[in-house]
């Protein structure tokens, strides 16, 4: 019996929870299914994230994306739904999920949803001199 995807999500503990830093996963093969035709949706997915204290484990990660091959979904649900997922896990200080779904109908839909731990801020930006040589 499969497992609802979000009992499929495990994590570690942030080894530099001190420190601000990017993860960024790129999963390119995602899919799910329309609602109204049941036909296949294939999607990139884009996960960008500052940890918290927690990180999320990437085989567990994977499985959870596999779960939702059978999943009736309008994109902007589904983006959301795994947003909200891996947030509820990992606890972030902030998370970015962008689906960039295949043509269907002559469009190419992308969905970007956003996490943002409540007082966060991230750090400025520092410009660096270009190298000369």
């Amino acid at each position: 019996m499969q497992k609802a995807p979000a009992d499929l999500l495990d994590t570690f503990p942030n080894p530099a929870p001190e420190r601000d830093y990017w993860i960024h996963i790129g999963i390119p093969e995602f899919t799910c299914l329309c609602p109204k035709t049941g036909q296949p949706d294939f999607a990139h997915l884009d996960l960008h994230y500052v940890p918290g204290a927690r990180c999320v484990e990437l085989k567990s990660l994977k499985l959870y994306i596999w779960a939702f091959r059978e999943t009736g979904a309008f994109h902007e649900a589904v983006t959301n739904r795994i947003l909200s997922e891996l947030a509820a896990v990992t606890d972030p200080r902030y998370m970015r999920l962008s689906a960039r779904f295949n043509v269907r109908g002559g469009t190419y839909p992308t969905i970007t949803v956003e996490h943002r731990a409540s007082g966060w801020q991230p750090a400025p930006s520092v410009a660096l001199p270009e190298t000369i040589g």
